[in-house]
């Protein structure tokens, strides 16, 4: 049976046919209509397995983990577990723009106003309880994104080594909490000023808060991406989000710096992953070219935020 048959048998009625979703990077993303409503659909590439970003039944459970929570999210209407497995959820409307790095004509203000209710929706994020997955530590984290820095190749990663060392100082971890993993506006859906929904599960995990923040604040300024980035005037500053992050709780974040320098090295560990598969043949993309800058920009802005 055809994925567009299982699909229209779950939800019980004719759908119309499945056409892929741009921007859809785990697993295969399509949308689709039942009636008068709109649904996305997840699905595992045929003949791959359900692990890591093509694990979609992991993302269907944390969305209806937080179905009801002040965390918005796109409901979960049907999942199918039988290999290889799918689950649909209803569209959400609005606009993700990552305001520094896309193409956009958004006005300033309003990508400040954006900016400003994302770091407000990470805190609701940060305080969801029951989660369905034992906790991991900063240490974690970072053993995760050496692997992938070591599979890059030396000469696209410059001064590394000397970055790993100096983050081996890992922090002692704060109380474990939702994380998303990629929180940044280019995954949250905007209508106007406000959150419609968080989108892209594909790496959450349980764990410390300033994973998320630290990653999120990367995106506050364009000088971060060399060549990439593009300046908005009136962004917030990396100070800004966190007192909209914390809002009036007596909340303490110790060795942001710690993270603020994982986020870099993560970051260039992304690119330089991207860059070396698109050299190796594995994925053409041409504007891979464009990273080098800011990979070493990367690399070289966390080593002098950790001296």
């Amino acid at each position: 049976m055809s994925l567009a048959a299982r699909v229209a048998e779950q939800l019980g009625m004719p759908i119309s046919e499945l056409e892929p979703l741009p921007g859809g990077h785990s697993g295969l993303t399509y949308t689709t209509k039942a009636g008068s409503h709109q649904y996305v659909i997840k699905a595992v590439p045929p003949g791959q397995k359900p692990v890591g970003r093509n694990d979609v039944l992991r993302q269907a459970e944390i969305l209806r983990t937080l179905t009801g929570s002040k965390v918005p999210v796109p409901g979960v209407v049907a999942v199918d577990e039988r290999p290889p497995a799918w689950f649909a959820m209803e569209f959400a409307d609005g606009e993700a723009i990552e305001p520094v790095l896309d193409a956009h004509t958004l006005a300033p203000e309003l990508a400040r106003s954006r900016m400003l209710e994302a770091a407000r929706v990470l805190r609701e994020l940060h305080e969801v309880r029951s989660l369905p997955q034992a906790p991991t530590g900063a240490a974690s984290e970072l053993e995760r994104w050496s692997r992938t820095m070591h599979a890059v190749p030396a000469e696209l990663r410059p001064g590394a080594e000397d970055l790993l060392k100096r983050l081996e100082d890992v922090p002692a971890d704060l109380p474990p909490v939702l994380v998303h993993g990629d929180f940044r506006l280019g995954n949250v859906l905007f209508a106007g000023e406000r959150a419609s929904a968080v989108v892209d599960w594909e790496i959450w995990s349980v764990g410390d808060a300033r994973v998320d923040l630290g990653w999120f604040l990367l995106f506050a300024d364009h000088r971060n991406f060399p060549q990439l980035g593009t300046e908005v005037p009136g962004l917030p500053t990396e100070s800004e989000l966190l007192d909209a992050y914390l809002g009036e709780r007596p909340v303490q974040l110790p060795e942001m710096r710690w993270f603020r320098a994982l986020s870099r090295m993560k970051m260039a560990a992304i690119m330089g992953h991207n860059l070396r598969r698109h050299r190796e043949g594995k994925h053409h993309d041409p504007d891979q070219e464009r990273l080098p800058p800011t990979i070493a920009a990367m690399i070289r802005s966390a080593i002098e935020i950790l001296s």
